[in-house]
């Protein structure tokens, strides 16, 4: 629903009734067994599809920390 179907986690908590934090943790699970899945059929060139390149990620998520952390503040 949230990734194919593009509705909110806030719609999609509603649409089935559970909590929104559900929904983040199923969605994050589901997209971890899809690329495990992937990661199966199309073997170690895997990796190259989606890197991670934590070095350039890092501060990016240091600023959506915070202003998460602003946003609880206020």
């Amino acid at each position: 629903m949230r990734d194919v179907g593009q509705i909110s986690v806030a719609e999609t908590a509603a649409l089935l009734a559970i909590k929104p934090e559900t929904v983040k943790t199923r969605l994050h699970r589901a997209r971890g067994l899809v690329r495990g899945s992937l990661h199966g059929q199309l073997g170690l060139g895997f990796a190259d599809l989606f890197p991670f390149d934590g070095a350039r990620c890092e501060p990016l998520a240091d600023r959506v920390e915070a202003a998460l952390r602003q946003r609880r503040a206020n």
